[in-house]
This record gives structure tokens, C-alpha cells and sequence, in this order.
């Protein structure tokens, strides 16, 4: 039997990173199928002979219910195999290190340290073996682990002969990107309510996201020789900047945590005819949300009263929204959840809300109630990314646990009509 600490560094090695410029179609980048063709491949090892990869890159493998649970609810596990682009995902080095405190060498030869006063998680893990990196990449644990977890378990209940109900498994490309689910078939996945594995902390899982939108500002000026300028030229560059100045300058990222929205400008281009800047939009609050969405609406129609109409164009779309909204009248998943945590080890499971979103978000309002699992991925897209080894094995246990016909029994799971 395999164990999970050798299928993440297998999967961590991978080479499967998403990009941001890929194409328009799933997925992003071809390299992608190579995790996917891995991943078919160990599914038909398991004797899931049913497993495949379709044309968008997308995995799917299922196992039927055991004789006399064929009743309980069709749980669906999903993972996505693809890895930030924010940090390379190429010639990846994992290495397994035993944590007795302080600093971190992880590279002798580069002298790449993770920092303990930094990173001040690592005190809770002294004692304990980590994956990591070796200081030049990421590790890919988001969500590599995930998909480590899932199979790990999906292999063990196999091998013990467990009861259960029908597990649906999927892996997905571009999650990072913000397409994971785009050509997610729902229907043919089968599942009543899926997890998505992909969380951080293993003490720690979600039902929350932000509300999510994007934005474009075109600006339009007027160019001329700056030496015969005065009065005539309108710099889009300087216009944009004020633009931006029109947004509440402690509303971004950096100063924000917890519950609390942001405005993030991504990207500024352009020159002094035109110039466009990028945004993206969030609040967990939907009357919040609304209400940032139409401040980049008043903030060109101000640049527009005094530069002229057209000046400023703002394109804003939605991109995803809060799963509580879906999952609050489900309640016996989530409960599901801290309970399969419990009986895992976990004497206090917390949840937190997502600074962020994931394919379950996505997936629960394309009709696939899914919340957030944690696979134990810590300081992710970067490379001081790592998990801790006995946090992994509780990830293990913990999907078992959700996938036991015990603990299903005793849900209530009310199919949407």
C-alpha cells in the first residue's frame, strides 16, 4: 500500500502549473495532462477502471456503494492538479525535514532559510517531519496534498472493506487561475454533495468565500509634443492615477483580514493615449459587494465630469460568489464535516471564511453543494510552502471519516428539489 507523504512528493514533481496567459480553453497549458494521465493511471491501480481524462483535462473515477448502502448520499471529492503561477512549479525538490524549531535551511548551497520569526505557525509543528520545498519553488502541497489525501483514502477503504456510499472523485486543471470549473460536468459527476480538499490548517475548514468581481478602467486621453502640451494633452497615465485615488486607500489587500472586502489593483498599462488598469473586487458581504461595485462606477463617472464623457470606462463582471448563500440551508454537510474532523483527532475543528475562492465555490452554485476540506498546505504559492507529515495523515482520516456509511447514516441530506 502507497501512504500519502509518498504521493505528494510523486505528485509534487509534476510539473503542472496553470498560467495566467494560457489559452481560452481548458487547460491553460498542455503539461497539464501529464498530472492528469498520472492520476488515471494510479485511479485504474486502485481497480477504479472506470476512471478517465476527457478532452478539457478534467479527471473523473468512481466507485460504486457497497452492497446495502446503495441509499446513502453520492459524495463527491474534488482536488485540482494544477499549481500557482505566481511562483514556478518546475523541477520542483521536495524534501522531508524534521522540525526541532527555529530556522530552516532548506538550500545549503543558496542558503535559502524559512524564517521562524516569519513564519510563526512552524511552533506548532516542532517535533513533527515537513515536506517542503528546497527553497527554489514552490511545493505544489495547493493542491498536490489534496489530491494525496483523496486517493490515499480512496485506497485504504478499498483495502478495508469499509461500507460505503457511492464516492465520485475529480480532479481538475486552472483552479489557480480562476477556471477550474468551467467545463466541470456536474450531471455526469453524479455527485449529492461533494468536498473540495484544497484547504489550509488541517484543524481548520470552510464554508465561507468572498463575493468576487473584476474589473477593467479604460482610460482615454489625448497626446501632443510635450513642449506645445500646456492645456491640450490629457495624460491616461495620471488620469488613471487619480482614478485609483478615488478608491479607499485602506481597502486593499495589505490592510485588510478576516471578514473584511478589498479593491486590488492587479495591473496598470498603457501610455498617454490610453492606459487600462485591472482590478479585482471582493467582500463576503453581498450588500458590501454591490456597494464596491458601484464605487468603480462613480469613480469613472467623477473622472468623466472632469475630463469629458468616455474619459473613463468601466467594465465590471462577476466572478463567483459567497457559497454560504447555498450552503446555509445545508447545514448537515458542514456538520458532516466537523464531525468526520472529530473523529479524526481533531478535538476542536474551527472554520474560517476563504480570502478567496475555490472550485467548490463555484461548483455549489452550478448545483454541487461543496464545501472546503483543509489539506494541509501552509505558506502556499511560494517557496516556503509546506505540510506538516502527521497533518496529512489526519487529512487521510478525515476523508474516510466523511466517506464512511456510519457517519452518512446519520445525516439528514435534503436534496435540492
Amino acid at each position: 500500500m502507497d501512504n500519502v507523504v509518498n504521493r505528494l512528493i510523486r505528485y509534487a514533481k509534476v510539473h503542472s502549473e496553470s498560467e495566467y496567459h494560457g489559452r481560452e480553453t481548458n487547460p491553460t497549458d498542455l503539461r497539464e495532462f501529464d498530472m492528469a494521465k498520472l492520476l488515471v493511471q494510479e485511479l485504474k491501480d486502485l481497480g477504479i477502471e472506470n476512471a478517465f481524462c476527457d478532452e478539457h483535462c478534467y479527471v473523473y473515477g468512481w466507485v460504486e456503494a457497497t452492497p446495502g448502502c446503495e441509499n446513502l448520499p453520492a459524495v463527491g471529492l474534488v482536488a485540482h492538479m494544477d499549481t500557482s503561477p505566481d511562483c514556478t512549479g518546475k523541477d520542483v525538490k521536495p524534501q522531508v525535514i524534521h522540525y526541532e524549531g527555529g530556522d530552516i535551511l532548506l538550500n545549503k548551497e543558496q542558503n535559502i532559510v524559512m524564517e521562524a520569526a516569519m513564519y510563526p505557525e512552524l511552533a506548532k509543528f516542532v517535533g513533527q517531519d515537513l515536506v517542503c520545498t528546497d527553497g527554489t519553488t514552490l511545493l505544489g502541497a495547493d493542491d498536490k496534498a489534496g489530491i494525496a489525501i483523496i486517493l490515499q483514502a480512496v485506497e485504504e477503504i478499498l483495502a478495508e472493506g469499509k461500507p460505503h456510499g457511492r464516492i465520485c472523485i475529480a480532479f481538475t486543471p486552472d483552479e489557480e487561475i480562476g477556471k477550474g470549473t468551467d467545463n466541470f460536468d456536474v450531471e455526469g459527476f453524479g455527485a449529492d454533495f461533494g468536498f473540495t480538499v484544497d484547504g489550509g490548517d488541517i484543524t481548520d475548514y470552510e464554508y465561507e468565500t468572498f463575493n468576487a468581481a473584476k474589473a477593467n478602467i479604460t482610460i482615454t486621453g489625448l497626446s501632443i509634443h510635450p513642449g506645445f502640451s500646456k492645456d491640450v494633452m490629457r495624460n491616461a497615465l495620471l488620469i488613471a492615477m487619480e482614478y485609483n485615488g478615488l478608491l479607499p486607500p485602506m481597502e486593499t489587500p495589505v490592510n485588510t483580514e478576516g471578514y473584511e472586502g478589498f479593491y486590488h489593483l492587479l495591473e496598470m498599462n498603457g501610455g498617454v493615449e490610453k492606459a487600462v488598469l485591472t482590478y479585482i473586487i471582493r467582500d463576503h458581504s453581498m450588500e458590501r459587494f454591490l456597494e464596491r461595485k458601484a464605487q468603480m462606477h462613480k469613480a469613472a463617472e467623477m473622472i468623466n465630469r472632469r475630463y469629458g464623457e468616455g474619459t473613463a470606462v468601466a467594465d465590471v463582471w462577476d466572478q463567483y460568489y459567497n457559497m454560504y448563500e447555498k450552503l446555509k440551508d445545508h447545514m448537515e454537510i458542514v456538520e458532516l464535516a466537523e464531525t468526520a474532523m472529530k473523529a479524526a483527532g481533531i478535538e476542536k475543528p474551527t472554520h474560517s471564511a476563504i480570502r478567496g475562492g475555490t472550485d467548490g465555490c463555484m461548483l455549489t452554485f452550478k448545483g454541487l453543494l461543496c464545501p472546503n476540506l483543509p489539506c494541509a498546505s501552509h505558506n502556499p504559492h511560494g517557496r516556503f510552502e509546506f505540510s506538516p507529515v502527521p497533518s496529512l495523515e489526519t487529512g487521510v482520516r478525515t476523508v474516510k471519516n466523511v466517506l464512511s456509511a456510519e457517519l452518512l447514516e446519520k445525516i439528514e441530506f435534503r436534496k435540492e428539489k
